[in-house]
């Protein structure tokens, strides 16, 4: 393979390079044809659209640009605002290793982004494709970015049919070689657009591929089983209570959830434990926040996390005046600007059941 590969590098990069000049995206964070990228845009993209879309990036990422145009301004910002910014786009802890790494990056390194492979891996939240493309597109150093997208073509181009993740080692092996010495970051976002726009998961557009003609797993037949991905695991199924309260004023009662862990540091209506079955009325009871009348809404709320299925009866209480307990008593029009993950958003809507969404909902699809 790698020497197949390096006898055909230089014409397969010029093409792709040749291709990328004509369709390349114009996307928001992407510094425009003949400009430098700047390595703040560049690193606060990459960590935003590890496993998450384009789409669903794009207005995350001119949100934060408004509120912390440089990596100074989020250093200096409460990892409580940041987290309430990153709200509804998922993995949060890519927002704790943002908030971490924007401090080390202004603290320790003058505000200066590390301009090699090595230094930008021991950031905080950056892993071995994420520095691989900051290395490339913000300091136009010869390193390989390999994410789905680049799986998927060179999975295809080499016909590679080993399962995912062990054809990892070969994938990655394949496409350094292709890497150019020249224009290293134009290179990995063209494999970005290519996997995007033309090598798509289902029905591939091939006839519009710049590699089409070197395509092993086109000339087999096999380009639309590439790359091969391990057989999913069933993931368990967890289930629990969840008690969304409401003071006479609208405001909602919320918590913090511990500062390690699942959604660590964000917000939550009080939980009861998560076993594998609902709990009995008599049990929620005793795990509501307070003794109250506590009305249990029809349905349940489901949610996917990584590794297990979740699924919440919610339990709703008005209550005149508010009661001393834990947590804070947020007003209603303020839900939208707090720490709130997805699934606690869904919970709260549930149990206000006011007949309409109180929040906007983003995707977060794992490509981009």
């Amino acid at each position: 393979m790698p020497a197949t590969v390096k006898s055909r590098k230089p014409d397969l990069s010029a093409r792709l390079l040749a291709w990328y000049d004509i369709h390349r995206r114009v996307l928001p964070w992407r510094a425009p044809k003949g400009k430098r990228a700047d390595p703040y845009r560049v690193w606060l993209s990459e960590i935003m659209l590890q496993q998450t879309t384009v789409q669903a990036v794009a207005g995350y990422y001119r949100k934060f640009l408004t509120l912390w145009p440089n990596v100074q301004a989020l250093a200096a910002a409460k990892q409580e605002d940041v987290l309430a910014a990153w709200a509804g786009l998922g993995y949060y802890a890519r927002a704790r290793n943002l908030h971490a790494a924007a401090r080390i990056v202004a603290q320790q390194l003058g505000g200066t982004f590390p301009q090699t492979y090595e230094g930008l891996r021991a950031l905080p939240g950056v892993g071995d494709y994420t520095a691989g493309a900051i290395a490339a597109i913000a300091f136009d150093l010869p390193h390989s970015a390999m994410d789905a997208n680049a799986e998927r073509v060179i999975a295809r181009q080499f016909a590679i049919t080993e399962p995912l993740p062990r054809s990892k080692p070969a994938m990655r092996a394949a496409l350094q070689l292709l890497v150019p010495q020249t224009r290293p970051g134009d290179f990995a976002q063209a494999l970005m657009d290519l996997g995007s726009a033309i090598c798509t998961p289902k029905r591939p557009d091939c006839k519009a591929c710049p590699w089409v003609a070197d395509c092993r797993a086109r000339k087999r037949g096999i380009q639309e089983t590439l790359p091969v991905k391990a057989p999913k695991t069933a993931r368990p199924l967890k289930r629990g209570a969840a008690f969304v309260a409401r003071d006479r004023g609208g405001a909602v009662l919320l918590v913090k959830r511990p500062d390690k862990g699942l959604l660590a540091s964000m917000l939550e209506p009080p939980l009861g434990e998560w076993t594998e079955d609902f709990p009995s009325a008599a049990l929620a009871e005793k795990q509501a926040p307070f003794a109250a009348k506590w009305i249990k809404r029809g349905g349940v709320v489901r949610h996917g996390f990584t590794h297990f299925e979740l699924e919440v009866e919610v339990y709703f209480a008005h209550v005149i005046k508010s009661p001393k307990t834990k947590g804070e008593w947020v007003p209603r029009e303020k839900l939208g600007n707090v720490a709130l993950p997805t699934v606690m958003r869904k919970i709260v809507e549930h149990g206000l059941d006011e007949g309409g969404p109180l929040f906007a909902y983003t995707s977060s699809a794992r490509k981009r």
